[in-house]
C-alpha cells in the first residue's frame, strides 16, 4: 500500500494528535476521514485481488503439467502476499521435481507450511490454557473402605439365605430300653396258671340262715 504526499501529511498530523491530544480544525478532521476511507477501500481492493489470485492459482494447478510456468509464477505471487501453501500445492510441486524452479519452490513451501502448522498449534494451546486455568481440578474420590460383616443382625440373616449358617447341635441319642434277662436254664418256666391262679367265686350263705335273719 502506497500513500501520496498529501496523504502522508494527513497521516503525520493524525499520529501527532494521537500522541498529544488537542482539538483539531475542521479541515484536518475532514482530511483524516477521507484518509480513513481511502485506507478501507485499499484493504477491500487487496482482498479482491487476493481472491482472484488464489482462484487463478487453483485453475493453473488443475491444468498441470502444461501450465507449469504460469503456476509457479502465480504461486510465488501468492506467497509474497502472505499465502500459506496447502497440501495440494505441496503435492503438485513434488510431482514437478524434474523442474529446478519447482524444486526450489517446494523447499520454500515446506518451510512455510511447517511454520504455519506450528503457529496454528500455538494459537490453539493459548486458547485452551485460560480455560484449563479457570476449570477447578476435582479431586479423585477416595477409595471406599471395605465393610466387615459383624456377627448377628443382618449378617446372620444373610448367612441363612446364603446357606452359611452354622449347623445345629446334634440331639443326644435316646438310650435303648433294657432287654429282659433270659431265664436261667436250670429253673423251670412257670405256667400262666401258676403265675395267675383263677379267682374263686364267693359261696352264698345257706337259705336257713337268711330266713333266720329275716
Amino acid at each position: 500500500m502506497a500513500f501520496s504526499a498529501d496523504e502522508l501529511r494527513v497521516l503525520r498530523r493524525a499520529l501527532a494528535t494521537a500522541l498529544n491530544p488537542a482539538p483539531l480544525p475542521d479541515d484536518d478532521v475532514q482530511d483524516c476521514l477521507r484518509l480513513a476511507d481511502s485506507v478501507d477501500e485499499a484493504v477491500r481492493e487487496a482482498g479482491r485481488l487476493r481472491a482472484f489470485l488464489l482462484a487463478d492459482l487453483v485453475r493453473y494447478r488443475q491444468a498441470l503439467p502444461g501450465s507449469l510456468t504460469g503456476y509457479l509464477e502465480l504461486l510465488q505471487d501468492a506467497l509474497a502476499a502472505g499465502y500459506d501453501p496447502q497440501a495440494d500445492d505441496l503435492a503438485a510441486l513434488r510431482a514437478l521435481r524434474g523442474s529446478p524452479a519447482a524444486g526450489v519452490l517446494l523447499a520454500r513451501c515446506q518451510v512455510l507450511a511447517e511454520r504455519s502448522v506450528r503457529a496454528r498449534l500455538a494459537r490453539v494451546a493459548q486458547t485452551r490454557a485460560p480455560l484449563q486455568a479457570r476449570t477447578p481440578l476435582v479431586p479423585a474420590p477416595a477409595p471406599r473402605a471395605r465393610l466387615l460383616a459383624l456377627p448377628g443382625g443382618r449378617a446372620a440373616a444373610g448367612d441363612e439365605d446364603q446357606g452359611t449358617r452354622p449347623p445345629a447341635p446334634a440331639k443326644p441319642a435316646t438310650p435303648a430300653a433294657p432287654k429282659p434277662a433270659a431265664p436261667r436254664p436250670g429253673r423251670p418256666i412257670p405256667t400262666p396258671g401258676e403265675v395267675f391262679p383263677p379267682r374263686r367265686r364267693p359261696v352264698p350263705p345257706p337259705p336257713s340262715e337268711e330266713r333266720a335273719a329275716g
